[in-house]
């Protein structure tokens, strides 16, 4: 099935709306978000002295234990939910689980029915995309990733946590401003999206429609304060779900995104991995990386990858610039 993304949702910034003022309003246990939709190739080129050196960063461990076996419970009959409009109202969490509460899933992981993972091109674009997962999971910054992106002009889409986004106000405002990156909702607490408790990786998942609910709607306020419009994808904790859950995230008026290519397995790969991994990506490609691991080797893999990527044709583009619609695979 074909998820279409809408251009006409990126809305500009409000007139006298000062992200500066934003932070300070959200200081204390606020979550500070990064903004940039995709900008013209002379746009972009004047972004790049809109990033602050490296501060103090915190590193995380990400461990990949195996996930639940999948489950034998009978399947929904609801089909996939487009994602809501535009200025339509929000649906309440007693709405949804009105309409979704008595649905049992079929489906878990990072393939499943309405999530998004390639974008519908057979051209040689790849969208890079970074989770910043936050928490337990990493609050660090990968700082040679990010000056890599802007020395080398690479648009990318940004799934950020809200605890990750508490843990570096510094680093989320001067990114803001960079139209190479938009921002994306990588959820409260980077929690794997299911509406039965499903885990992944190790990590215990949502527990109900109200929890998912939870997940995504709370980041998803706290961007829209601070980008001035609401952010228009979304990717769970782990890239798992569950097709109901999935759903819900579509009537919360973002898209649901897993992934192509696991660019670096959690940031667990080394620099040769990583440039086996991203060797040959099928067009249209959306690859999950992670920007909160400073210690490890994604900004030297992604490097070493990048001339052969360039030498093959590959184009990269942000979710949103992209043009083109995604697919569920």
């Amino acid at each position: 099935m074909f998820i279409g993304i809408r251009r006409d949702t990126v809305m500009a910034m409000g007139p006298g709306f000062d992200r500066r003022d934003a932070l300070r309003l959200m200081a204390g246990g606020a979550v500070v978000a990064v903004a940039g939709a995709c900008a013209s190739r002379t746009e972009t080129a004047r972004s790049t002295t809109r990033y602050s050196g490296p501060e103090h960063a915190r590193s995380g461990t990400t461990s990949v234990p195996t996930v639940d076996p999948p489950g034998t419970s009978p399947p929904t009959t609801a089909p996939p939910t487009a994602p809501a409009e535009v200025g339509s109202p929000t649906p309440s969490t007693e709405e949804l689980s009105a309409r979704f509460g008595g649905m049992v899933p079929t489906e878990w992981g990072p393939v499943v029915a309405g999530v998004a993972t390639r974008l519908e091109t057979s051209s040689e674009l790849l969208a890079l995309t970074f989770d910043a997962c936050g928490g337990p999971h990493g609050s660090g910054v990968d700082h040679a990733l990010l000056e890599l992106l802007i020395r080398e002009q690479i648009p990318a889409t940004l799934f950020l946590n809200a605890r990750w986004i508490d843990a570096n106000p510094q680093v989320t405002e001067s990114l803001m401003s960079n139209p190479l990156f938009e921002v994306a909702n990588h959820g409260a607490h980077h929690r794997p999206l299911s509406v039965t408790g499903r885990s992944a990786y190790g990590i215990a998942g949502c527990a109900s429609v109200s929890e998912v609910v939870d997940e995504v709607a709370s980041n998803h306020e706290r961007l829209t304060t601070l980008l001035g419009h609401p952010p228009m994808f979304f990717r769970s904790g782990t890239a798992f779900y569950d097709e109901v859950a999935a759903q819900i995230v579509s009537a919360l008026g973002e898209t649901p995104v897993s992934f192509a290519v696991n660019g670096d397995a959690g940031a667990t790969l080394s620099v040769s991995e990583i440039g086996r991994t991203l060797s040959n990506p099928p067009p249209g490609a959306v690859v999950l990386m992670h920007m909160n691991q400073p210690t490890r080797s994604t900004a030297a893999g992604l490097a070493a990858a990048l001339p052969s990527l360039r030498a093959r044709g590959s184009r990269f583009v942000t979710l949103s610039g992209a043009g083109v619609s995604m697919a569920h695979l």
